[in-house]
């Protein structure tokens, strides 16, 4: 039977056990018995699949998985320990040294960081394209491509990508389409519907919506082949694991040898792993998943006309105003709703930014998103500040420019906060 999103929320991937538990236990433990010799041989030969040890796999985790590939219409999922690591696996596992990627530029620090500074110590070069020339990304494209990067709403400036267009050159070149689909959620979005082949989120955020618990996933969508012999990890012999060659000899299983690649690589070699806890509370936070976006969703559009109409902001972006460069795209992808992240720039500048950072009361002032109360930060000076001033001009980033990731307090307390805040 297929179930639709609000009962998968509840539901997926869960197996009752012989104690009847109606919630999902938490697995504390590290290692698990085995049968005898031969059923240990055959969990390490992936000849069947199961339990060895926590790092690989957790009874917790595995709900987890279980019900967010379910959320993204994906054919299977990996939960690691952050949406950073979640990142950084999905690139080794399809790119070695010499190997290239290309990604839209409007991206989260850490994630621009990590492209642009230490992929290329591994000999992995990242070469960025503005998000809304699709001829900039096919340029870019060498016999060396082996990836196309982006994140479905830019982080911070909020641009929406095209998805179809993207996926249309990925599937031109036969290259898979990674997407961070961290600020819409499966709720919102699920860009496997639109051709991805690759979806991440960071958990941490809308996910597990607390702010009380880190973690990452990536879905594999089971779409892409992987037998082209460009992508080299998937076509030799892994003498690591049995010499196995992940594109040709998983039998049924081939369909996800990409997720099945990063369990028992990147994860099983650079360990990762998602602990059961945060496991199993991020399962708590998907139940309500699409109640908390309904409400971030409505207080944001509310914030956003807010400040569109504030004497003391100069400028607002969020995809649900119709005045919003995105707003025609985000209309056409986004059937829920438009997200919980505004981005806006005062009048006074940096300064005048910097001032109401200072002057919230209600508002918290922390690096994180997602959190069912309402955040502020001033992206150039924390978020994004190892970034030149190019590479902020790239990404969207002004030096006036504050981001708000919009909880769901009484609309009226968050609106006179960011008022007073505004007016000091």
């Amino acid at each position: 039977m297929t179930h639709r999103f609000n009962t998968l929320a509840l539901h997926g991937g869960i197996h009752t056990d012989d104690t009847g538990s109606r919630g999902v236990p938490v697995h504390r433990t590290s290692a698990y018995l085995f049968k005898n010799t031969e059923h240990a041989a055959n969990l390490f030969a992936l000849k069947e699949l199961g339990n060895i040890y926590t790092r690989l796999q957790n009874p917790t985790q595995d709900v987890l998985e279980q019900r967010v590939a379910a959320l993204d219409n994906g054919a299977a999922a990996l939960a690691l320990s952050s949406g950073t690591a979640a990142i950084f696996y999905t690139i080794i596992n399809v790119c070695g040294h010499g190997d290239e990627v290309v990604s839209t530029a409007n991206l989260y620090g850490g994630t621009f960081t990590m492209f642009q500074n230490m992929l290329p110590e591994m000999g992995i070069q990242v070469k960025f394209v503005h998000p809304d020339r699709g001829e900039d990304v096919e340029s870019a494209i060498t016999d060396k491509t082996r990836l196309i990067f982006t994140e479905a709403i830019g982080n911070p400036s909020l641009d929406v990508v095209d998805m179809r267009r993207l996926s249309a050159i990925a599937e031109k070149h036969n290259l898979p389409l990674a997407v961070d689909a961290t600020f819409t959620t499966p709720y919102l979005f699920r860009p496997i519907d639109h051709g991805a082949h690759i979806v991440i989120h960071s958990l941490t955020k809308w996910m597990g919506g607390h702010g009380t618990a880190l973690g990452g996933i990536v879905v594999d969508s089971g779409t892409f082949d992987w037998s082209d012999p460009k992508f080299r990890l998937y076509n030799e012999p892994d003498p690591s694991y049995h010499d196995l060659r992940y594109a040709h000899d998983l039998g049924d299983l081939t369909p996800i040898a990409f997720i099945l690649r990063m369990r028992v690589g990147p994860l099983r070699n650079l360990g990762a792993c998602i602990s059961p806890d945060n496991a199993w509370m991020i399962l708590q936070g998907i139940e309500t998943l699409s109640l908390r976006m309904d409400a971030h969703c409505r207080n944001a559009l509310a914030v956003a006309k807010f400040l569109r109409d504030h004497d003391q902001v100069s400028w607002v972006r969020y995809p649900g105003l119709e005045t919003d460069p995105s707003h025609p795209l985000a209309k056409e992808l986004f059937e829920k709703g438009f997200g919980g992240m505004v981005v806006f720039g005062t009048r006074a500048g940096r300064e005048g930014g910097q001032r109401f950072i200072d002057n919230l009361k209600l508002v918290s002032h922390l690096a994180n998103v997602g959190d069912a109360k309402t955040l502020a930060i001033h992206p150039a000076s924390t978020t994004h500040s190892q970034l030149t001033d190019e590479e902020l001009s790239d990404a969207g980033v002004t030096g006036d420019m504050i981001r708000l990731s919009i909880g769901f307090e009484d609309i009226d307390d968050i609106l006179e906060d960011l008022d007073q805040a505004l007016r000091c």
